[in-house]
């Protein structure tokens, strides 16, 4: 069961995708790729992120799901744009894979932090963080 804070958490990436959509002309993805300092949309998705467990992880799609906004795609080019400062390899794609390019250094933190494995995918199963714990690392 929710609680009220993440009732505002929900509201507040419901206003933050609105806000960027008139604000611009564009979509989320597209405000996303600018550099310089995080949109709204993304601060909520670095957050989101922040939060999930040592040894725990959830696909793009999970974290636009728990914010009740955006897509996979969106929070993929919110974590290729400003990720490096959370933990990313926290964040997978559905299948469990890492973000192209960084399997290895993802296994080795997978590992540090005893996360459920089936070769070199996290085991969705077991690994999935569904957003309701709040211990983190």
């Amino acid at each position: 069961m929710r609680d009220a804070a993440e009732d505002t958490v929900d509201d507040t990436a419901e206003d933050a995708v609105d806000d960027t959509a008139q604000d611009t002309g564009e979509d989320v993805a597209e405000d996303a790729g600018s550099r310089g300092h995080p949109n709204p949309y993304a601060e909520l998705v670095l957050d989101v992120v922040e939060r999930i467990p040592r040894g725990k992880v959830m696909s793009y799609g999970d974290v636009a799901e728990y914010l009740g906004s955006g897509g996979p795609r969106q929070v993929g080019r919110v974590m290729s744009t400003w990720g490096g400062g959370v933990p990313w390899w926290r964040v997978v794609h559905a299948d469990g894979t890492p973000p192209p390019g960084h399997e290895q250094r993802c296994l080795a933190r997978w590992r540090e932090e005893g996360t459920p494995l089936r070769g070199s995918r996290a085991d969705m199963r077991s690994a999935r963080w569904d957003g309701q714990s709040e211990s983190s690392a």
